[in-house]
């Protein structure tokens, strides 16, 4: 297993998605009382984001790996369809919408404080006719031979029927392609024949017809009778703080679990679905593309909300950098939004923290003392080469991130690789700006995109430069 994920060509990767869609949608607001109409709680709403759920989150996932994918899913020309659709414009991704006859499915979640308060489903759950049904095998045949590995993401929302199912694994298994499962419900013998399916402990105890206990023990017994019985190449069961365990023929693994906070499960699944494909797809072995799948959903279920991995987070995991404070620039507008919702100061500084030292850690507490949330641009490696000279950086991009991410001022870090933050500063639009030195505030880069400007002098007799020095033998 290569521990640079940059060895893979994920352009090369491509995924074929068949399942059920839905628009996710989000309400982030402040509880300050009890309604006088009811015993529940009053949301002041201060923002709203709109995310792909279902297999639209598998599909997002698999892009923020910068893999490709098409996916088949029902979806109406009404507003919840239009939105969707043009989020999948937005990620690039090809898309194939049945009209089913029935409303777009959206999930509506409100958020109250940092605690999901209420969850409103919007759906119509209908038998698609044979019409309908074969528009999508059509559309299937004509993409499969594009395709090495299918991906089936089933929601129980009425895609991936007893009818569609097996057509799927049959024309998939006749070409020698795999196709992969995440299962909903206890009819799996839709999914006779499939290559791997993807049940939590629940599902699995579900298609059993009892409560299985997880633990090893129990999992690999019952899991095995379940894969045998289906005639599955492996079954790969997500278990929680447990880790993943792959069944197959007399074959068993254990990968502990690599999440480090556990803050919102949703879309989790999706993950490993989404993660095994891409990496089965680029020929890992089962072993590997579980195990960075199991990775990947360490990542997200420290996230809030429906949110997908990105291939710059998986790396940074990879590399022992396994905390929510590391961020992608792709997720941090989101990030921005909803702590703005929760009426929080947003404060941003930048720079390459190449050597930690007595003068970085003063300044940061200082930024952040200005306001809520402090977010640490820090310069990549080939940023600080261009700035500082090709013996630098000391410690690398992630080393530098596992160091400041240890700092409880900061909250949040992105790796920025310009020789400026000027575009980052401008996605995220802080309150305030802070810059270290005796700058002007009238040349700090970005300040035209901040609240304002907040200029903190250097603890005198600090600098890497000057540590560097000492290292070689300076005074």
């Amino acid at each position: 297993m290569s521990n640079k994920l940059l060895d893979y060509n994920f352009n090369k990767s491509n995924i074929l998605i068949v399942g059920d869609i839905m628009l996710d949608r989000y309400y982030y607001g402040s509880v300050s009382r009890i309604s006088p109409e009811a015993p529940v709680p009053v949301i002041n709403v201060k923002s709203e984001i709109y995310t792909m759920g279902g297999a639209g989150n598998v599909a997002n996932n698999i892009k923020g790996l910068t893999a490709d994918c098409t996916i088949i899913g029902a979806a109406k020309d009404d507003e919840a369809g239009r939105l969707l659709k043009q989020m999948f414009e937005n990620i690039n991704a090809s898309s194939y919408f049945i009209d089913a006859d029935m409303p777009t499915i959206s999930k509506l979640r409100v958020i109250g404080g940092k605690q999901q308060i209420a969850r409103l489903d919007f759906e119509e759950i209908r038998t698609f006719t044979d019409d309908i049904n074969n528009q999508i095998k059509s559309i299937y045949l004509k993409e499969i031979e594009k395709h090495n590995v299918i991906v089936i993401s089933d929601y129980g929302k009425g895609m991936c029927s007893e009818e569609l199912c097996p057509f799927i694994i049959e024309k998939a298994n006749a070409q020698n392609k795999k196709v992969i499962i995440d299962p909903k419900g206890a009819n799996w013998e839709k999914y006779n024949n499939a290559f791997l399916v993807t049940p939590n402990v629940k599902e699995l105890s579900e298609v059993y017809g009892k409560e299985i206990a997880n633990e090893d023990d129990d999992i690999i017994k019952y899991g095995s009778i379940v894969r045998k019985k289906y005639n599955l190449t492996y079954l790969v069961v997500t278990r929680s703080e447990k880790g993943i365990t792959i069944i197959g023929e007399n074959y068993v693994k254990t990968i502990p679990t690599q999440a480090m906070e556990v803050f919102d499960v949703s879309g989790a699944g999706d993950t490993v679905v989404a993660c095994i494909a891409v990496f089965l797809d680029l020929g890992l072995d089962i072993d590997n593309a579980v195990y960075y799948a199991n990775l990947a959903a360490g990542v997200v279920v420290g996230k809030l909300g429906t949110a997908p991995i990105t291939l710059s987070e998986l790396t940074y995991a990879l590399n022992g950098i396994h905390s929510s404070k590391v961020v992608s620039r792709s997720s941090i507008s989101d990030i921005i939004k909803r702590e703005r919702s929760f009426n929080k100061k947003i404060v941003f500084t930048n720079g390459c923290f190449d050597i930690l030292h007595k003068g970085h850690v003063t300044y940061l507490k200082k930024a952040k003392s200005l306001g809520d949330i402090l977010i640490l641009g820090l310069n990549s490696d080939d940023s600080v080469r261009r700035l500082k000279g090709p013996t630098r950086p000391v410690n690398s991009e992630n080393d530098r991130a596992v160091v400041l991410e240890a700092l409880e001022c900061i909250d949040y870090i992105v790796i920025f690789d310009e020789d400026t933050p000027l575009n980052l500063i401008k996605n995220i639009m802080p309150d305030i700006l802070v810059k270290g030195g005796d700058y002007k505030v009238e040349d700090v880069v970005g300040r035209e995109y901040a609240g304002r400007v907040e200029i903190i002098d250097f603890v005198q007799g600090y600098s890497t430069t000057s540590t560097i020095e000492k290292l070689n033998g300076g005074k």
